[in-house]
């Protein structure tokens, strides 16, 4: 039983895309029940107040972020350039794009200002470190490909997130800043670590992908060169078969002319010797002359027809009448001899 593993990473891709453009909104949902559930025990009036201002403008990043990559999505994609002679399209699969329009300015800003919101908000409640927690997916994909701005990310999104696990920002005693540390700590590896893993492996992915594309690339130029050798066999054969035919044309215009047209002349001036002396003798002469030209023309037109088609063949096949010949010529001469046949018999070609 066969996998399409072509269209189980295509579906993969479309949950992480589906991810990626629903999963903001979904944590910052969550974060802000969690949020109202404590607000009481947590924040007093104004944080109260701010915090639903920030949740508000973090909703409408969400919303102007969703609304730009729609707009991206609904642009064409330039067709890609192909490498290979006119009309053969390129098999090498396009980049699998998870974010619209990432990375860019756009991503960058839109980063940056969630990562901001997230921090403040997480700030006023812990419990909006849920929505931080967003930038540990994404950072990869949102910001420029290089390590640097990717890292700083991950530990701004580290930062937030340490300081809701122990206990809120700012810590308020020395055991809260040690906790922080800790936390802050072990968040940073593992956010840079695993991101560090995932951009390696995304690595290894596209060269696996290189190399699949380049054996598919190698696997159609070989069947071309095999259908143009094909192509050539079968030009070769006629070829081959139409110089035949031409051989055996000028070895029948030779023989007749070396041979029934000699004898032919030769019965013609008998008869006319004979038409033209007076002595019955010679006459007679001359006859038997021109019937010994004839029945050698006759023997000479019969052996060239023999040549064309063998008689032998007339009612055999070729192993059976190479095994009548084998048999003949033993008999003829008294040496033992033996025919044997190997492998399939195939009929031969006109």
């Amino acid at each position: 039983m066969g996998v399409d593993v072509s269209s189980r990473g295509t579906a993969v891709e479309e949950h992480w895309r589906q991810f990626f453009r629903w999963g903001p909104y979904g944590l910052l949902a969550l974060a802000a029940v969690l949020a109202a559930a404590s607000a009481d025990a947590v924040m007093d009036g104004p944080k109260t107040i701010a915090a639903g201002i920030l949740a508000a403008a973090a909703l409408a990043l969400e919303l102007r972020w969703t609304a730009h990559q729609r707009a991206l999505a609904a642009v064409p994609a330039p067709s890609a350039q192909c490498d290979g002679p006119p009309g053969e399209e390129s098999a090498e699969p396009a980049p699998a794009v998870l974010v619209p329009g990432a990375p860019d300015a756009a991503s960058t800003g839109y980063f940056v200002l969630r990562t901001a919101l997230a921090f403040a908000l997480t700030w006023l409640n812990p419990f909006f470190a849920v929505y931080a927690c967003m930038g540990y997916f994404d950072a990869v994909h949102l910001l420029p490909p290089r390590p640097t701005p990717a890292r700083a990310g991950l530990l701004v999104v580290a930062l937030t997130m340490a300081g809701s696990q122990a206990g809120g920002l700012p810590p308020r005693s020395p055991l809260q800043w040690v906790a922080f540390g800790a936390l802050f700590a072990l968040n940073s590896v593992l956010a840079v670590g695993l991101s560090h893993l995932g951009v390696k492996e995304a690595e290894k992915a596209a060269e696996r992908a290189a190399t699949i594309a380049e054996l598919a690339r190698t696997n159609a130029r070989l069947e071309q060169a095999l259908a143009e050798n094909a192509a050539l066999q079968a030009q070769l054969l006629v070829q081959a078969r139409e110089a035949g035919v031409a051989d055996e044309r000028r070895r029948l215009a030779a023989e007749i002319h070396d041979t029934l047209a000699q004898g032919l002349t030769g019965i013609i001036a008998q008869l006319q010797a004979a038409d033209a002396g007076g002595d019955p003798g010679q006459a007679r002469v001359h006859l038997h002359r021109a019937a010994d030209l004839a029945r050698h023309s006759l023997r000479e037109a019969r052996r060239s027809v023999q040549d064309l088609s063998p008689v032998a063949l007339e009612h055999d096949t070729l192993p059976e009448a190479l095994k009548t010949t084998v048999a003949a010529w033993s008999e003829r001469t008294g040496i033992t001899a033996r025919f044997a046949v190997t492998g399939t018999e195939e009929p031969l070609h006109d």
